[in-house]
């Protein structure tokens, strides 16, 4: 895909949107009744659902390697519907476990492991429709379910990608956009409050004097993606008010 077919002379993407414009976000907590924390989340067209459990005694007490904090396991799986390409993927699948462990390393930061000592939380990923953004809104839709679950963090964990297209840097890739070969792009996950950086992942190459540029855009991103989340967590917690009102 060409650069004129990226970015229009007026400045608009292949969306409609502006450079520095975010996908429509939609997201609530408390989605599911069987788990102790639920998400589901959207960003644009790609779709997550994630379920939490835990606290709770590991499952293979030979895997407990650090008694003083808990593990956080992650598992990420992929719909065959999530593309137009039916794929069923194994869970050896070289993606998934990558995407898995980029989750994981990004919570094991942001969690606060020592407050739930000789423990496990289980981190259930489910990726539903996939249109750019997997790994940002894997995180964003984790860190949902985490505070639904009652989970001890440090803070939220926001995460969004950027690109550029010649000298224009791109807020929030759609599918169209990662897949072309003249974008290079990042995902950020920050911890909005204290800005520090919970993830910086790159999968091709970008100018270093560029790369600033990009990753300040991807981070007043994690800014407008933390309000998203936080609406999200106050609607949660109001709709439990009404129910424990009403009991």
């Amino acid at each position: 895909m060409s650069r004129q077919e990226l970015l229009s002379p007026e400045g608009l993407r292949i969306d409609g949107r502006r450079a520095n414009e975010l996908r429509r976000i939609a997201c609530r907590a408390s989605v599911l009744n069987t788990a102790d924390g639920s998400s589901y989340y959207e960003q644009g067209n790609t779709k997550v659902l994630v379920a939490v459990f835990g606290p709770r005694e590991p499952r293979q007490r030979t895997t407990l390697q650090q008694h003083d904090q808990a593990i956080i396991n992650v598992e990420f799986n992929v719909a065959p519907f999530s593309t137009s390409e039916r794929r069923k993927r194994s869970k050896g699948d070289k993606r998934l476990l990558e995407i898995s462990s980029f989750v994981r390393q990004t919570f094991e930061g942001a969690v606060q492991r020592s407050v739930y000592p000789r423990s496990q939380i289980d981190i259930y990923v489910h990726l539903l429709q996939h249109d750019g953004g997997m790994l940002e809104a894997c995180v964003n839709a984790a860190t949902l379910a985490l505070v639904d679950a009652g989970i001890s963090m440090d803070d939220y964990v926001c995460a969004c990608t950027a690109g550029l297209v010649d000298e224009q840097p791109l807020l929030d890739l759609n599918g169209q956009e990662e897949s072309a070969i003249a974008m290079p792009g990042l995902t950020v996950a920050v911890l909005p409050r204290s800005g520090s950086i919970a993830l910086l992942q790159m999968e091709s190459k970008m100018h270093a004097t560029k790369l600033d540029d990009v990753m300040q855009l991807a981070i007043e991103g994690c800014k407008h993606i933390h309000t998203k989340l936080d609406e999200a967590v106050l609607a949660a917690a109001n709709d439990l008010a009404v129910k424990l009102s009403n009991s």
